[in-house]
């Protein structure tokens, strides 16, 4: 089997409401293009995966991912995805997005799944048929607000909830605090500040949600402050979870294990470049014997190859489920559902497993980039 085309189909996503997931940043709202990747071969069997996401429109790097990957994909075997990513990452350097060679490699994962018959988790090595969500909603205008929020997923039979508060740290403080006293222990906590403190602020919010029984203290710091993510891991007992977005895919993991500067390690497949990486990291931290707690995707072809992902984890407590639906869910017939006991299941379908809603892509096809 060989790759004969690859294509980027754009097509619009329209009319997303505003949402906001910290203070000072712009936004999410309006209109923006996904893209439908396609990974075409020579005995009909093709990949896909989608480009972009409801803040990141998929124009940004439709055109790259055309210049520069398609000519190091043509005449190969779409099964050599190892490889195929290794030939990426040297054409395209750190400088080239992650999410272009993430995209290329969740489609190549996908067409590799439909040509054995067998869904990707099952081609990783499956672990386990299900996985445990956690609800994690956007910036709220009260802590009272949070609090409904928490109560809503609760109500629904989910486990954990997710804080993504207003990046102020005593108002931070008081939202915790706030969900805390109302779900008490009959929910799992986590706090993530996004990147927002300077180190004193986040040793103070650190000691103040390590006192109410959080979970894991996500993003404190800058993403590249090794050395003070080193300094609050001594101080606090609460776990740290950062490298979400660290550059580099895999390679600053090693930085961030030695220096003692996490205790669990963080990625998705659009951030560190595809499930290669993905997994990559996983084993890596597995041999440390630390948790790797799967980002999510940004879209939901990429939300479906962190399921997968996840169900390929020994290591993985949870499914992030990013909130609100209408700005994250796009593009799919069905999408990723949540049981009643606050569960996601593992796809049974080849390749990833989902069906892609073509009439709709067709319906509002913008352009298609050969």
């Amino acid at each position: 089997m060989k790759i004969t085309d690859v294509t980027v189909t754009l097509f619009s996503w329209d009319n997303i409401p505003e949402t906001h997931y910290r203070k000072g940043w712009a936004p999410i709202k309006g209109n923006v293009e996904m893209g439908l990747v396609a990974i075409l071969t020579d005995e009909g069997v093709t990949g896909h995966s989608f480009l972009g996401n409801s803040s990141q429109s998929a124009a940004t790097d439709a055109g790259q991912l055309i210049s520069t990957l398609k000519p190091v994909l043509l005449g190969r075997d779409p099964g050599d995805i190892g490889a195929l990513h290794s030939d990426m990452t040297t054409r395209g350097g750190f400088t080239f997005p992650m999410r272009c060679t993430g995209a290329i490699d969740v489609a190549l994962w996908d067409l590799a799944g439909k040509r054995a018959g067998l869904p990707i988790h099952q081609l990783l090595g499956s672990y386990r048929q299900k996985a445990p969500v956690y609800a994690s909603f956007s910036l709220h205008p009260s802590p009272q607000a949070y609090v409904e929020d928490a109560l809503h997923w609760k109500s629904l039979g989910w486990k954990a909830y997710k804080v993504h508060p207003p990046a102020d740290p005593q108002e931070d403080i008081a939202v915790c605090r706030a969900v805390k006293e109302a779900v008490g222990n009959s929910m799992v906590l986590m706090l993530d500040s996004v990147w927002a403190y300077c180190y004193e602020d986040a040793l103070r919010v650190g000691r103040a949600i390590e006192e109410m029984g959080y979970y894991w203290y996500e993003d404190p710091l800058a993403m590249d402050d090794i050395y003070g993510y080193a300094k609050l891991r001594q101080k606090l007992d609460i776990p740290i979870l950062a490298t979400e977005a660290n550059p580099g895919g895999l390679y600053p993991m090693a930085q961030f294990i030695t220096a003692q500067a996490t205790d669990m390690l963080r990625g998705d497949v659009a951030v560190k470049g595809g499930i290669t990486p993905m997994m990559k990291i996983a084993h890596l931290a597995e041999a440390f014997r630390m948790k790797c707690e799967v980002h999510h995707g940004g879209n939901s072809l990429n939300n479906v190859a962190n399921l997968h992902i996840t169900m390929a984890m020994p290591n993985c407590d949870y499914f992030e489920v990013l909130l609100p639906a209408h700005a994250q869910r796009y593009g799919l017939v069905h999408d990723i559902e949540v049981d009643r006991e606050g569960f996601v299941h593992a796809p049974m379908g080849p390749g990833l497993g989902y069906e892609i809603d073509f009439g709709l892509i067709k319906h509002k096809q913008t352009r298609v980039l050969k």
